[in-house]
């Protein structure tokens, strides 16, 4: 039997488009532990068949690790089963190598981007032995629109984003095996004894020192001194505080000298102010902006939200998640959108008022993005008692700010009061809703001031309660959260909508980054500052913004694949001649570095009892981890830990018997948080 084979990124978008497309009900193959599905469409034979990702990754032709060298620029493709580690993936590429021998044509029905199409360009010329497939496009995965990309399906794949995806994965393999191969082999030089693999590549060596950039301005920043006055007053009935009309004093004795004249001294009501404006409805979520919306709503990591929003586009919920634009264009169908999610009580009353307008037009960005629209909530809407609570977050997220687009724009006032205190002026600022427009439908997610003001006459005489002085002094600057750094890395140009999360994924991993508020650890700091003295031109986010636009130029037809790749090629040429020639002051930083972390990692926090630094220490005779003071012999308190775990420091201390806590990390497990004296109050159920 013969039929087209449709071939998907991932096993819940096979699933989804057979039951969409079949005839009637498809039947399901189990085979090597994966399904996949044979129907017919309008009485022809189709099997759709999932991959799992990319079925093939970039590998040096030599990597064994005891024959290392740079610089390294002979990349061959290789099936990922091969990895250590993805061995699993081995199932889906059988299934595909058996399925393809009876294809009498094929269909590219992966994801809509450089990546998914590069994924199934090599499933088509390694597996199947054919170099074009037709092609399905779609945002959704909802029958309707899936059923339409099937109809209308391209004659061919996208050359151009084959083009411009190959360019960028082999320009990120070329920096990141022969950056890697340096840092390591300049490591082992000066410890032969260990052998510690040393990670950076074309993006996360700019991002890693744009946060050090940041880490350095903190430890640099030397707070200045300033004054502010508070007033006390109560209008009506209602005590508001009114600050003196310049925010800071920067000299103590000016703030003691209108303090001092302004003591005991009633307020008159010397101007009133208002002012009505409008706040327009947000424009819709891109990939940047959801991932910065779930870290400062949720505290959910880029990773995380790009998978939890990756799992809801499976299950046809939401659109691709993975878009550069702000804008939705009428084909959605907004109507039916709507009355779809209308069918939720807590989003009826929203809905019913959004189609009483004339016409549906949903407020929108400056960003666009050829493949995709923004990311929507869809038509198909999930059964929500089966979604776990990270993905009812992140829906309803996606829901309100689907909603809120085709808001009203929201009408506020402010009301500026000017109190007079014996010739001095203080500000009162009130502020109120008139129509809350959108801001009702998206207000869980909103902050709204509000601080409505009596009605006040100009000479009315206001009774002060009291006035204070506060002494101040000015921050630094603020630390990259995870969500402002994704933001920054887009502002910068730096990595792409699809590879930013894991970027920084990566830094974490390599322990060169820690925290939800980012810090760089040692390690980070002595790898970039390594390379700032040594190899400056790993860090320079020109360059890499130079490849990013080249990158563009190949998806437009104006530059070839192959002169980029040979111009990067010259480039780290270049860098690594500069690399071997310091190679051993570089393998010396790097070790003190690594040193120095391993140090870090082992600090726990104070001993309670001597006020030293408790260290995680392994017992000699047992083998085991403990925790023991630095104060010994002197001090000798200890303290047990948790088996078959990770352990970090969390920099705070327990409020009942003042020990440090930790976070205790086990696989497969929830993280959880613990001090470290066993009987402490805290743990008295835990027996």
């Amino acid at each position: 039997m013969s039929y087209t084979l449709i071939i998907t990124e991932k096993p819940d978008a096979s699933r989804k488009i057979a039951e969409a497309l079949a005839d009637s009900r498809p039947k399901v193959i189990e085979k090597n532990g994966v399904n996949y599905y044979e129907f017919t469409v309008n009485g022809k034979n189709h099997i759709c068949v999932p991959a799992v990702g990319h079925l093939f990754v970039l590998n040096p032709k030599n990597s064994d690790t005891k024959e290392w060298s740079y610089p390294v620029f002979d990349l061959d493709w290789i099936p990922t089963y091969t990895r250590r580690g993805t061995e699993w993936t081995r199932k889906y590429f059988k299934n595909i190598q058996e399925l393809a021998k009876n294809a009498s044509e094929f269909v590219d029905a992966a994801d809509f981007d450089n990546e998914g199409e590069v994924l199934l360009y090599n499933i088509l010329r390694f597996i199947c032995g054919v170099e074009d497939a037709k092609r399905m496009k779609f945002s959704t995965l909802t029958k309707e629109e899936l059923i339409e990309s099937y109809k209308n399906m391209d004659n061919h794949i996208n050359f151009r984003m084959v083009e411009s995806g190959l360019t960028r994965h082999f320009l990120d393999g070329l920096y990141g095996f022969n950056l890697t191969r340096a840092l390591t082999l300049a490591l082992k030089d000066v410890n032969p004894k260990g052998f510690t693999i040393l990670s950076t590549g074309r993006v996360q060596a700019p991002t890693l020192a744009l946060l050090l950039e940041r880490e350095y301005e903190i430890r640099k920043f030397k707070p200045t001194p300033f004054w502010e006055l508070q007033l006390y007053v109560k209008m009506n009935g209602t005590e508001v505080i009114a600050k003196y009309e310049k925010d800071k004093l920067w000299d103590k004795n000016e703030a003691d000298k209108i303090l001092h004249a302004c003591k005991g001294r009633d307020a008159i009501v010397k101007d009133i102010k208002k002012k009505q404006y409008k706040q327009p409805p947000p424009v819709p979520f891109n990939t940047t902006d959801l991932q910065t919306e779930a870290y400062n709503q949720f505290k959910f990591s880029p990773t995380q939200t790009m998978s939890i929003a990756e799992s809801l586009y499976q299950m046809g919920a939401i659109s691709y998640p993975r878009s550069a634009s702000q804008k939705l264009p009428p084909t959605i169908n907004y109507e039916k959108i709507l009355r779809a999610l209308a069918t939720f009580p807590h989003y009826k009353e929203f809905v019913e008022e959004l189609l009483k307008k004339e016409k549906l037009v949903p407020k929108e960005g400056t960003r666009t993005d050829p493949a995709h629209p923004a990311v929507y909530a869809t038509w198909e809407v999930p059964d929500v008692k089966k979604l776990t609570p990270q993905q009812k977050k992140i829906y309803d997220l996606i829901v309100r700010r689907t909603l809120s687009t085709f808001g009203d724009e929201a009408l506020r006032e402010s009301m500026n009061v000017i109190l007079d205190v014996n010739g001095y002026k203080f500000i009162v600022v009130g502020k109120r809703t008139i129509k809350p427009g959108w801001t009702k439908i998206y207000e869980p997610y909103i902050t709204t001031e509000e601080l409505i003001l009596p009605d006040l006459k100009i000479g009315q005489i206001i009774k002060v309660l009291k006035l204070e002085e506060l002494a101040k002094e000015t921050q630094p600057p603020g630390r990259y959260s995870q969500g402002s750094i994704i933001k920054e890395m887009e502002a910068r140009n730096l990595g792409t909508r699809a590879t930013r999360s894991e970027i920084l994924q990566t830094l974490y991993d390599r322990k060169y980054i820690v925290g939800k508020s980012i810090s760089v650890t040692k390690l980070g700091e002595v790898v970039i500052n390594a390379l700032k003295k040594y190899c400056p031109k790993i860090l320079s986010e020109e360059l890499t913004r130079k490849f990013e636009e080249e990158m563009d130029l190949v998806f437009n037809g104006k530059k070839k694949r192959e002169e980029i790749i040979e111009e990067a090629k010259e480039t780290l040429t270049d860098i690594l001649k500069e690399f071997k020639k310091n190679e051993k002051k570089i393998g010396e930083k790097l070790l003190e570095g690594l040193q120095e972390a391993r140090k870090e990692e082992r600090r726990l926090g104070i001993c309670p009892k001597c006020g030293s630094e408790l260290r995680i220490i392994r017992s000699k005779r047992t083998g085991l981890f403990f925790v023991g003071c630095s104060g010994y012999p002197k001090c000798n308190k200890v303290y047990p830990l948790p088996r078959m775990a990770k352990i970090q420091a969390v920099g705070k201390a327990c409020e009942k018997c003042n020990t440090p806590i930790i976070q205790v990390i086990r696989k497969g497990k929830r993280p959880f948080r613990m001090c470290l004296e066993p009987n402490c109050p805290t743990k008295v159920e835990w027996k």
